[in-house]
């Protein structure tokens, strides 16, 4: 085992890209775009790094000035890159962000074919998947083979091994064949899952419910140990059922208001600040109080404001000492 092996503390795995970001538009009303670095899974191994977490990713880029600038980007942030594997002559998988005037995204990909779903199983170093304590993936590595595959067979391999395993899917209308094929495919993980990060958009796509509270409730009785429901500015509707017979806990987190550039990787800068917390307890999962549960997720609640007060995701998001500063 190698020594970067032995201190990665979350690996994800899934997609990276380039978010063509609108900006504003010129003075001839012409939208105006930024090569902003992507991709929900290296997000979240970004904001986590930036929080004081050896994250590694795990995913597939092209061999061209994209996945070039994507690999800096994850170097830069001390995310380390021994699982990112460049394609030969597909290219880096892009997609196009626009915002409208409340910030909110909406979305287009160039990505058939798009390196991102060229990750195979075999091409994924074991060692990384073996060792990790953490094991994050998200959803839209799961819409075409090779990468779902991929994607599935290393969350099972690093259950089987011990990790924790995390899940974040992201639903993403434009990449799907049909909402029934996302569904399927969005709900296969769910068995294997310890964590689970929606969104309440996501709910009844994912439990058949759409209040947080039954949807948490559907979800853990599925065996999931916490779920979490962002609710935006709102905060987060968390539901936690351990399986040693500790105490049930739920309840909502506040957020916080700030003036809003854009929400793009406000959610995974949202996952990636629970789970650099989730990484320093000694007991993992187990014996969480509601303090203590509630403490991590305002603390995750804050990083993710963070994010949504500047533009772009990785760019954007909050160093530890920002967001020690801000609480």
């Amino acid at each position: 085992m190698s020594d970067t092996a032995r201190t990665i503390d979350l690996v994800t795995v899934g997609e990276v890209l380039i978010d063509l970001t609108q900006t504003g538009v010129d003075e001839r009303g012409v939208p105006t775009l930024a090569a902003n670095p992507g991709g929900a899974p290296a997000n979240v191994a970004v904001a986590a790094s930036r929080l004081g977490t050896k994250t590694a990713f795990v995913g597939c880029i092209g061999d061209d000035a994209f996945g070039a600038l994507l690999r800096n980007t994850l170097e830069n942030d001390d995310v380390d890159t021994s699982g990112l594997v460049v394609h030969e002559t597909i290219p880096t998988t892009l997609a196009v962000v626009t915002v409208d005037d409340s910030g909110e995204r909406s979305f287009s990909f160039y990505r058939r074919p798009g390196a991102d779903i060229c990750l195979e199983r075999a091409a994924i170093p074991e060692a990384l998947i073996a060792n990790a304590p953490i094991l994050h993936f998200g959803s839209v590595s799961l819409t075409d083979d090779p990468s779902r595959t991929a994607t599935l067979e290393a969350a099972k391999d690093a259950k089987a091994a011990g990790a924790i395993i995390t899940y974040d899917p992201n639903y993403r209308p434009a990449l799907w064949l049909s909402e029934e094929d996302a569904v399927r495919w969005m709900r296969e993980p769910l068995g294997m899952v310890d964590v689970l990060k929606i969104s309440d958009e996501e709910t009844a796509l994912l439990s058949g419910f759409e209040a947080p509270d039954a949807a948490a409730e559907a979800l853990t009785a599925k065996g999931i140990k916490l779920v979490l429901v962002t609710l935006g500015p709102d905060g987060v509707y968390y539901r936690y059922a351990p399986k040693d017979g500790g105490e049930v806990l739920t309840g909502t987190v506040p957020g916080f208001k700030v003036q809003v550039a854009d929400t793009n990787g406000a959610g995974d800068t949202f996952f990636g600040a629970f789970l650099s917390k989730l990484c320093k307890r000694e007991n993992g999962l187990a014996g969480f109080t509601a303090d203590e549960l509630e403490a991590d997720l305002t603390f995750a609640n804050r990083a993710a404001s963070l994010t949504t007060s500047k533009p772009g995701a990785i760019p954007a998001m909050p160093t530890l000492e920002e967001v020690e500063a801000a609480l």
